[in-house]
Order: structure tokens, then sequence, then C-alpha cells
């Protein structure tokens, strides 16, 4: 090998190592922060990524590659509120935003115990609500774009199935009063204002206990 060519050779092979010391770690991040202020992510979604059901915590774990990289984008530039998030998105940078979203999306979604189920009447309701709608007003049935039993369908239309109900709940009156946005289209703010104070405690309860599974990527 000629003197040109081992020159040429390591110089690759150093800007490779730069290029892959650069790459963020999800898992760092999520486990130990990002050593400019932006605290562990495990402290309030749990080291498993499950989320912290009495706090209103969400599971991350197993949601979507590109939901989570957009939620994390709307938190960092205000398109979508919340106190605790808005300072931990703007502090990171658009690579860890994305090695984040890679990171949970990839894990598995953790065998915690079930919520209750609603029961009586409210089960009745939940469950008219999520495979039916209402369509005396015109409020098509939430497996219409979050999937059977809530399993979430694409990158927009995330699992709604073993997210806790205090979560649930939050979003949906979030969007119903308008302090939650960054929906396509306003579909779940129209979604929501269509639901009173029963309806959202329903199929909150009823999501909630449903098994959460990963979808599938599809076969070639």
């Amino acid at each position: 090998m000629s003197v040109f060519r081992m020159v040429v050779f390591a110089c690759c092979a150093l800007m490779m190592k730069s290029a892959f010391a650069d790459t963020p770690d999800g898992a760092a991040i999520a486990r130990q922060g990002n050593a400019r202020g932006v605290a562990p992510c495990m402290a309030c979604h749990a080291a498993d990524g499950g989320g912290q059901a009495a706090a209103g915590f969400p599971r991350l774990a197993g949601l979507p590659q590109a939901y989570l990289r957009k939620q994390l984008d709307d938190f960092a530039h205000g398109s979508r509120v919340n106190a605790t998030m808005q300072p931990v998105a703007s502090g990171l940078s658009d690579a860890e935003r994305d090695a984040l979203a890679v990171y949970y999306s990839k894990l598995p979604v953790p065998s915690a115990a079930p919520a209750t189920p609603p029961s009586g009447d409210s089960a009745t309701l939940a469950q008219s609500l999520a495979s039916r709608g209402r369509w005396s007003k015109d409020m098509p049935a939430c497996e219409q774009c979050h999937g059977p039993g809530g399993i979430g369908v694409g990158d927009h239309f995330p699992p709604l199935a073993r997210q806790s109900v205090l979560y649930l709940s939050n979003q949906l009156h979030a969007w119903q009063q308008g302090a939650r946005r960054n929906d396509p289209l306003q579909l779940m703010q129209t979604v929501a204002g269509k639901l009173d104070d029963a309806d959202i405690a329903a199929i909150s309860a009823w999501y909630a206990a449903q098994p959460a599974t990963l979808m599938k990527e599809p076969q070639p």
C-alpha cells in the first residue's frame, strides 16, 4: 500500500471514529441526562420506560419513533406545552432528541400489572366509544385512528393501551380545553370537545386496562 493510500485510509478511519463518538447515546441520556442540565428521563418515565402511573408520567417504551421525536420537537418549540417537558426537550440537541426517540421506540413494553378496568355502565360506555363512537355527535370510534384495543396505528396515532388512567384523562382534558393542540388536523381537539367528564373517565380507565403490544413492522 502506497504512503498516499495509507494516509487516506488513516484519515477516513479517524473521521468515522469521530462521527461515531459524536453520535448521542439514547440509553445513556435516559439513565444519566446529557451533562448540560437535562435530567435523566428515567427519573419520571422509569428505568424500563414504563412511566409512573400515579404521577401521570406516560409510558414511552414501544411508542413509535416518529411520534416520540415529534413530541420532543413540539415540547422544545412550544407547540406542546408542559412545564416539566419544555425545559428538558429544549435542553436536548437535535441529535439527542433523535437518539432518545430511537431508544424508547425499541424498548419492550413493560409487563406491569394492568389497571382495574371499568365495570357496569362505565364499561359499556367505554366499549361503545372505543368501538363505535357516537355518531349522533359525528364522533368516530377511538379505534378508527388508534387501532383495535388502542394498540396504535402508524406514526401519528400512538398506542393508548396500558397508558395510565391519569395520563389519558389529563390529555383528553387538555385537548378539550385547548391546552394541547399539536395533533394532525385538530382531530383530537374535535373529538375531545364532544366528550363529557363521564366519557373521559370511562374511556381512560378502559384503555389503561388493555394489553399493550408492540406493533409489528410490515413484511416486504
